[in-house]
């Protein structure tokens, strides 16, 4: 239904409709991307620490590497992933014509 201004005669503010192709390939970009920050977060979530103890005879700044990256390096990597994300997207929105003023 096509959004009716004041005076009464239909806006031209909406979206235009994106093709079917076009959402297709918007879809599997941004599903590709998904796939690719919850694999980097399940490596930094689960994967480094099943190896914590065989890591743990490394120190940084005197502490065991398997503690630090529980601590630490696991939220930097989380927080570092999600601003890559945030600009990758925004790139792929940008690519297909669907970006966000």
């Amino acid at each position: 239904m096509p959004l009716v201004e004041s005076g009464g005669a239909p806006s031209n503010t909406e979206a235009p409709a994106v093709d079917p192709a076009t959402a297709k390939a918007y879809w599997a970009k941004t599903s590709g991307l998904m796939w690719t920050v919850l694999g980097i977060w399940f490596f930094a979530s689960f994967f480094v620490h099943f190896f914590a103890t065989a890591i743990n005879p490394i120190h940084i700044l005197g502490f065991p590497l398997g503690f630090y990256m529980a601590a630490q390096g696991s939220l930097i990597i989380f927080v570092v992933a999600l601003f890559w994300f945030g600009k990758r997207q925004n790139e792929i929105d940008e690519e297909h014509g669907v970006q966000e003023d």
